[in-house]
Formats: structure tokens, C-alpha cells, sequence
């Protein structure tokens, strides 16, 4: 049964499936109105240690990126449209595999080329991100991001935790309107 989580809220994803080993975070979206030019919206993820920062480029997974150097994240590619309704990206994680010096993976959408082509997260609409169990199939959590973001170029939309040895999943919804070199700078990436 999958918990329905608004901006802020949590799930132990441990506890809502004991024997969970693996998940997919998949993140979607649609374009609202367009300014002519195509929209290609990029998921990433960045692992992060106790300081809430990356514990090294590499652990920047996106899609010139595709998997953390410990192979326990991988992104499953780049979707240069998007938009056609459900999942239009997916990072896979492999929990039993994470190194413990991974508490946390921040998961971001951002605009490709937002400022040349002048959209925002004010054109999206229906953006989502939700947690799948990869043995079952089954959605585990779900966030709707239903903030107007009419500057912001990139989101952060949630993040997978550790805590107190358990795995769980916080909604976040925080936008950037430095795009991703802003969510980049934030957790210590090497621009």
C-alpha cells in the first residue's frame, strides 16, 4: 500500500516493506504550455555522507553519470522528451548494496538549458516522485509536488534516508532557481 506523502512528510520504507533490498525512485512530469522550444527535464541523484554533502563527484549519478562508482545507484537513462504521463525517468538503488557512508540520496529534476530557452518549473505540471519496490513491483511512497515554482529551474523532490537502521523516504519540494548548478554548489559537487 503505497503512503501518499505531501511537502515535508516521511515514510519508513523499511516497515512498510520488512524485506526490502531494492527500489526504484521514479519521477515524472508534464510541460504546461511551451515557449516554442522542446523541454528536457533530467533527473539525478547525489549520495551524501553524515555532512549532508557528496561524498565525491562520482557520487553525482545523472545522465552523463550513470552509476555511483559502488554500482548502488544507477540512473536507467536519459529521456531527452518526457512528459507522456507516468514515469518519464528512473534511479535505481540497490539498498543492501549502499556503503554506510552513504546516509542519505538526494533525488533533483532540472531543466536542461533553462535559461537559454526560458523555462521554469511554472511550465510544469503533474510533477511526481514515488518509490517502487523492485521485488514486488509495488509503490511504497509518493509525492505530488503541487507548489507553483514559477522561477525555479530545478528541484530537489525528495530524499532516501537512513535512520536509526532503517531505510525511509522524506518528500522535500524545494526549488532552485540556479538550476542544477545551484543544487550542485548546495551539496558540494565540483562545478
Amino acid at each position: 500500500m503505497s503512503v501518499s506523502l505531501s511537502k515535508g512528510g516521511n515514510v519508513s520504507l523499511t516497515k512498510a516493506a520488512p524485506n526490502l533490498t531494492a527500489v526504484t525512485v521514479a519521477l515524472g512530469w508534464q510541460v504546461r504550455s511551451s515557449t516554442g522550444a522542446d523541454y528536457d527535464l533530467d533527473a539525478s541523484a547525489l549520495a551524501l555522507g553524515a555532512d549532508h554533502k557528496i561524498l565525491g563527484d562520482s557520487y553525482f549519478v545523472f545522465f552523463n553519470n550513470l552509476r555511483s562508482p559502488d554500482g548502488s545507484i544507477e540512473h536507467l537513462g536519459d529521456n531527452l522528451v518526457g512528459g507522456a504521463g507516468g514515469d518519464d525517468e528512473q534511479i535505481n538503488v540497490d539498498l543492501a548494496a549502499v556503503p554506510p557512508t552513504i546516509t542519505s540520496i538526494v533525488f533533483a529534476v532540472s531543466i536542461y538549458e533553462a535559461d537559454q530557452r526560458r523555462q521554469s518549473f511554472g511550465q510544469v505540471r503533474g510533477a511526481f516522485i514515488r518509490v517502487v519496490d523492485r521485488t514486488t513491483g509495488s509503490e511504497l511512497a509518493r509525492y505530488d509536488l503541487t507548489e507553483e515554482a514559477s522561477t525555479e529551474t530545478a528541484m530537489v523532490f525528495g530524499e532516501l534516508y537512513r535512520y536509526n537502521g532503517e531505510w525511509k523516504f522524506r518528500a522535500i519540494g524545494q526549488g532552485y532557481a540556479s538550476g542544477l548548478r545551484g543544487i550542485a554548489i548546495d551539496f558540494g559537487v565540483n562545478v
